[in-house]
């Protein structure tokens, strides 16, 4: 293997762990969409079949900034994405969710989070990773996106992130939007081990914290409303 295509292996599990920083929506509280249960019985809140407004947010947690630190990693947003205060958004840009009563579906939110055209970066040395087209699955709980090393991409649609929706507060519905607050976000396993491999440790755990995520959609976008 050349040392080229050794570095670049090297950075892009560098990217892909560190892609720890991306927005994170909400999700429901089981991560097994294989068993997803939808009965006539089960009670619709709210369903949106085109999400075209409003954004996906995740507040990072103090850790989780420390650790990047530690490891001299840069970070930074990329295409339409921001860091404001403490908080890497990003606008949601398609996709549907349909958010049924607790208790009468499991999961109880289904759908896909779209966010084309925005994303994380970090930055170490020469190498520039980017990871961006995030898509939210909340139904099986994981958040997938497209890594690329100096601009040539690597991996398309990784596996990123895990999201544990016990925590996720009542849906709040405020006028014309519909947020979903409170989804717990955490490194995925593949993340993890691409961290440990490429900084020869075994610090990291698929149960390091990465923030709380806010997910806040326009409730009269697409086709329909709620």
């Amino acid at each position: 293997m050349s040392t080229f295509t050794s570095r670049k292996k090297v950075f892009a599990g560098i990217a892909v762990a560190a892609i720890a920083s991306l927005p994170l929506a909400a999700c429901s509280s089981s991560d097994d969409g294989d068993d997803a249960t939808v009965s006539n019985s089960s009670e619709v809140v709210a369903e949106i079949t085109a999400l075209t407004g409003e954004d996906t947010a995740v507040l990072l947690d103090a850790g989780f900034a420390g650790a990047l630190e530690s490891l001299g990693l840069t970070p930074g947003t990329v295409g339409d994405g921001e860091l404001v205060d403490g908080s890497l958004v990003f606008p949601i840009t398609g996709g549907n969710v349909t958010y049924f009563t607790p208790g009468t579906a499991s999961p109880y939110v289904i759908g896909q989070v779209q966010h084309e055209g925005s994303g994380f970066s970090l930055s170490a040395g020469d190498i520039t990773v980017e990871i961006t087209n995030l898509n939210v699955d909340p139904g099986v709980s994981r958040v997938y996106g497209d890594v690329s090393v100096n601009g040539e991409l690597v991996a398309s649609s990784a596996y990123i992130f895990t999201l544990n929706g016990s925590t996720l507060n009542p849906l709040d519905v405020q006028g014309d939007t519909a947020v979903l607050q409170g989804t717990e976000v955490y490194v995925s396993p593949v993340a993890a081990g691409l961290l440990n491999s490429t900084f020869g440790t075994d610090a990291v755990t698929e149960d390091l914290l990465v923030g709380i995520a806010t997910i806040t959609v326009n409730t009269t976008s697409g086709d329909d409303g709620n």
